[in-house]
């Protein structure tokens, strides 16, 4: 395998998944609002820039490439082999850990076995998890109803108290966004 910068190397990673999530959205805020799948990814990545700059223990180089990478085996064709031949097998560990198994019925047992596999891999996988969850609770989308977001909320809380210890930083943000993402929710429910 050729020996790349890190530069290099996530250029070529941001390319590829900027192919494969060509004409992927998700739903804004605003109803019928439609945002390139793409803005997640770049917002995971984001928010693992914004780590190492608080934690300097973080392996910048994996911990960039499975967060431009977190959903490609869940969301587009790549498969492990593909990641693992283009990129290493510790990268792709990390990304079939941050994936959920759709063999697995029940959206939070799927949740609970990725947390379980998630918690074999280096904390920085633990990071991954969490940058993706704190970009999701900025706002949900227009068409989730009020029971998508409690449960929503109460998955993001499950999140945070398994993997908070992994980083602080992280962890502070994605505690302030559990927070926050309650605005979200009818007073009545919370």
């Amino acid at each position: 395998m050729e020996q790349k910068s890190l530069i290099d190397k996530i250029q070529d990673i941001w390319h590829l998944v900027s192919q494969v999530h060509k004409g992927q959205t998700y739903g804004g805020e605003i109803v019928g609002e439609k945002i390139e799948y793409i803005n997640h990814i770049a917002s995971v990545v984001f928010e693992i820039l914004e780590a190492i700059k608080h934690d300097s223990t973080i392996d910048e180089e994996f911990a960039i490439c499975c967060a431009l990478l977190h959903d490609t085996i869940e969301d587009t064709s790549i498969d492990y082999d593909f990641i693992n031949f283009n990129f290493g097998k510790k990268i792709a560990d990390g990304v079939m850990a941050l994936t959920k198994n759709s063999k697995i019925s029940g959206k939070k047992a799927q949740m609970i076995d990725s947390l379980e596999r998630i918690k074999k891999q280096p904390k920085d996988i633990w990071c991954v998890k969490m940058a993706d969850r704190i970009c999701n609770l900025y706002t949900p989308p227009f068409y989730w109803s009020e029971e998508k977001k409690i449960e929503y909320l109460s998955e993001s809380k499950i999140i945070y108290e398994e993997l908070k210890d992994a980083n602080s930083y992280l962890a502070d943000r994605l505690k302030e966004k559990i927070e926050r993402y309650k605005k979200f929710i009818s007073l009545e429910i919370q």
